[in-house]
């Protein structure tokens, strides 16, 4: 198949998603053209069968915004008509679905399917939002094909939205053989000199993340355990953590590592996985801590529950409860055979449910059940 992939490129959760599809499709034969503004950030070095192609933003005096929503649909028609995709697959739904379906309108095309992955906070957050909530569900209703990375966004995108649409649940996924826990003594060394035990978190740092939780879990657990705290990411909440620390006074325990494009290392150095979020519909960085073999404490929202296994591969807690996920920590972390039963199973669970060898043949069955649907049926 001939395939144009659009995602948002910067660090998140569906640009990764996003671009690791890309990367098994092309390595299974598929020709994959990715459309965005920046390339993808992991995608890193030469693969065959992808092509990047960047949308000009240009930028004219009475235009107070950057129109990208135009933009992308017009690099969209150029795309599909000279390469000659069969499908493009909008990642996010706003606006990508909104300008797949403007191109193919230009193109005047039934022919061109368009594919839409909803992954969380276009449902949960943007798509609310007043100014965008009818184009959102217009643009999904008009997708060819509609899916949802956890059974929880394709239920609130129906309640939310009232949308008339089959949504078919494909979960995020992690690649296993590269996701794996490996040797990081120096990096344990160099964290943790004395042997303490080390915690870790990565996000974007955004509000819903909830990332002081994790200072404020981490002040109440390194009271009883001498242990480190590692932070992955950057985002608006991070001055705000870094004062956190600083008024807790564990700011001698606590790495601000910023953004990191490689995180097994880092991961493989880690004893528990953090992850207090107030919405996740997925929760993709705690399925990659699970096959590193780390154990999740996570809040009991969105997809989480669907992932996080809790009493088996980690633990889930309400939404603020502190003193609970601080215990669940110390617990885990006091006692290395219940630990090392949990990280056993958390691997055991990404492979068997959530590997990406078997989530890429689910999007590859989705593309073919969508191009073999005559379009009056996909849209009655």
């Amino acid at each position: 198949m001939k395939i144009g992939i659009t995602c948002y490129p910067t660090y998140g959760g569906s640009g990764v998603v996003a671009t690791e599809l890309g990367k098994a499709l092309a390595k299974r034969g598929h020709q994959i053209h990715f459309i965005s503004y920046a390339m993808p950030m992991r995608l890193n070095g030469f693969v065959e069968n992808i092509f990047y192609h960047e949308v000009e933003m240009s930028s004219y005096p009475l235009f107070d915004f950057p129109l990208y929503t135009p933009a992308l649909a017009s690099k969209m028609v150029e795309v599909a008509k000279f390469e000659k995709l069969d499908l493009i697959h909008a990642h996010y739904a706003i606006p990508h679905a909104t300008s797949a379906y403007l191109a193919k309108q230009v193109l005047n095309d039934e022919n061109l399917r368009i594919i839409t992955t909803l992954h969380g906070t276009d449902i949960t957050l943007v798509g609310l939002e007043p100014s965008f909530l009818p184009v959102l569900k217009f643009s999904i209703e008009k997708s060819d094909g509609v899916t949802a990375v956890s059974r929880f966004l394709k239920e609130k995108t129906l309640t939310n939205y009232s949308i008339n649409k089959d949504i078919e649940v494909i979960p995020n996924f992690v690649d296993t053989d590269l996701f794996k826990r490996i040797d990081s003594g120096s990096i344990r060394k160099s964290i943790a000199p004395n042997g303490e035990k080390i915690l870790i978190h990565t996000s974007n740092f955004r509000p819903v993340k909830r990332v002081m939780d994790v200072i404020k879990i981490f002040h109440a657990v390194v009271k009883n355990v001498p242990s480190k705290l590692i932070l992955v990411g950057d985002g608006p909440d991070r001055s705000s953590c870094e004062n956190l620390s600083r008024e807790l006074q564990v700011n001698d325990h606590v790495k601000f590592l910023g953004k990191q494009a490689e995180l097994v290392e880092l991961l493989s150095a880690a004893d528990v996985f953090l992850m207090p979020s107030q919405s996740e519909s997925f929760g993709l960085s705690a399925l990659e801590a699970m096959a590193c073999e780390v154990p999740v404490i996570s809040s009991s929202v969105g997809g989480l529950p669907e992932l996080v296994v809790h009493g088996e591969t980690g633990y889930i807690a309400e939404i603020g409860d502190i003193d609970r996920m601080a215990k669940y920590a110390v617990e885990l972390l006091t006692n290395d055979a219940r630990r090392d039963i949990f990280a056993k199973a958390g691997r055991r669970r990404a492979i068997e449910n959530f590997a990406i060898e078997k989530i890429v043949t689910l999007y590859e069955r989705h593309y073919e059940r969508i191009l073999n649907t005559a379009h009056s049926d996909l849209h009655p």
